[in-house]
């Protein structure tokens, strides 16, 4: 499945495209929705019927060294609670996401990412002014198209044992029994 692909399954949904539209309103410059906005949607797409599981939350990332405060992401989240108020927006500034690992400052959203636990879900879109989708994958799309939940380098080096537990909690062997995990 290509990037081409991918949007195609993004832009046949039509709360996922709304979901685009809001964050590119009313959300910080240069957004994008990651982690399992993408990765739901493509994994549920290999499966019939597809599962039906309500979307926990939406992960809207962006980067601005400017304004760290997490108080600016409450006030992005606020404002697309107001739009979609049924969603829980969880937006988070990648700028300041490296001290929660106890790495270097990040440079940009694609570095943050490459610190993500799973390479699969370190996958964004977002909606571009013209109506076309930008997508950012630092790792690729292969696991993504492939079925394929993989360890991190980062999250292999620095914690491995969080990746079990994420593995664990999340349900996802259950959700797609075919995925192919790799430790």
């Amino acid at each position: 499945m290509s990037a081409a692909a991918i949007e195609a399954l993004i832009r046949a949904d039509p709360i996922a495209v709304e979901q685009l539209h809001h964050v590119r309103s009313v959300g910080p410059v240069g957004a994008f929705i990651a982690a399992g906005f993408v990765r739901n949607r493509v994994w549920d797409a290999l499966y019939e019927p597809r599962p039906v599981v309500p979307e926990n939350d939406v992960d809207v990332v962006y980067f601005c060294r400017e304004n760290i405060s997490p108080d600016e992401d409450y006030t992005y989240e606020a404002a697309l609670e107001c739009l979609a108020p049924r969603v829980e927006w969880q937006v988070r500034n990648q700028a300041r996401m490296h001290s929660f690992g106890g790495y270097p400052p990040f440079g940009s959203v694609e570095e943050a990412l490459m610190h993500w636990a799973e390479t699969a879900t370190s996958v964004g879109v977002r909606l571009l002014v013209g109506g076309g989708m930008e997508f950012i994958a630092p790792f690729g799309y292969d696991d993504l198209t492939n079925h394929t939940l993989r360890i991190s380098p980062a999250m292999k080096v620095h914690d491995a044992v969080g990746f079990e537990k994420r593995l664990a909690a999340k349900g996802w062997e259950k959700r797609w029994p075919n995925l192919k995990v790799i430790r």
